[in-house]
């Protein structure tokens, strides 16, 4: 078994992910880079933690699917002799004004976004050994803004947050801890900014410019260390003093 700890962060081929992963990466804690689609990011990903002197593995896996997730969670353990860190990054976007929402957009959102959580979140608490762990989601600012034609999305990391409550009241008594990530405007290829758009987001943050993908990935890997031990149950504004 590995005296390393070991992570696992899932949608991690790009974006917000790809950056966790680095991050926990440069804490020398292994990392398995969870994919579902883009498996050429996720190798870069793997590539670029092992250049720096970590460990890290692609796997390919639809956080909806309960098959795909016990692979994951299988191969992880098969690989590394354990698991220590569950980081629920996959996720959708969902936006239509009301007049345009459909159960398809509804369940798409939703069995990713909350179902691809709830289950992970079940398989870690159950593959995280006697010393505890932690498991940390991220939402979204859009949870407590309202904003138009998110009623979809806002409603599934709304529910990300409920359950974070919940599993971390549920896992304490196993040492688990539970968080979640709320970020405002992140610059990735989901969020193509021009300049307008920019200058916009930047006059109503207070530290005056947009997201990076490693801010956030800082407060993940701060969240799942030791440094945050005395931390659960907690939802974290990661938005650079946001206010709309």
């Amino acid at each position: 078994m590995s005296e390393q700890k070991v992570a696992i962060v899932t949608g991690a081929s790009r974006g917000i992910g790809a950056a966790i992963a680095r991050e926990l990466g440069a804490q020398r804690i292994n990392v398995v880079v969870n994919y579902a689609r883009k498996a050429d990011e996720a190798a870069g990903v793997v590539d670029f933690i092992e250049k720096k002197g970590g460990k890290a593995i692609a796997i390919k896996a639809s956080v909806d699917s309960a098959a795909d997730l016990d692979r994951l969670f299988e191969q992880t353990l098969s690989k590394f002799g354990r698991l220590d860190i569950l980081v629920n990054n996959a996720g959708i976007g969902a936006t239509a004004p009301l007049d345009d929402v459909n159960a398809e957009l509804i369940d798409a959102a939703f069995a990713t976004n909350v179902k691809g959580m709830l289950l992970a979140s079940q398989r870690a608490a159950k593959a995280i050994g006697a010393d505890g762990g932690a498991i940390v989601s991220i939402s979204s600012a859009l949870a407590l803004q309202p904003t138009p034609a998110q009623a979809v999305y806002a409603a599934s990391k709304a529910a990300i947050e409920a359950a974070t409550r919940i599993l971390a009241q549920e896992l304490g008594p196993r040492k688990i801890r539970v968080n979640a990530v709320a970020p405002g405007p992140v610059e990735t290829d989901l969020l193509p900014l021009n300049d307008g758009l920019r200058a916009f987001i930047n006059s109503k943050t207070a530290l005056g410019r947009v997201a990076q993908p490693a801010d956030i990935a800082k407060v993940v890997a701060f969240l799942a260390s030791d440094a945050g031990g005395w931390i659960t149950g907690e939802v974290i504004g990661a938005n650079g003093g946001l206010r709309i």
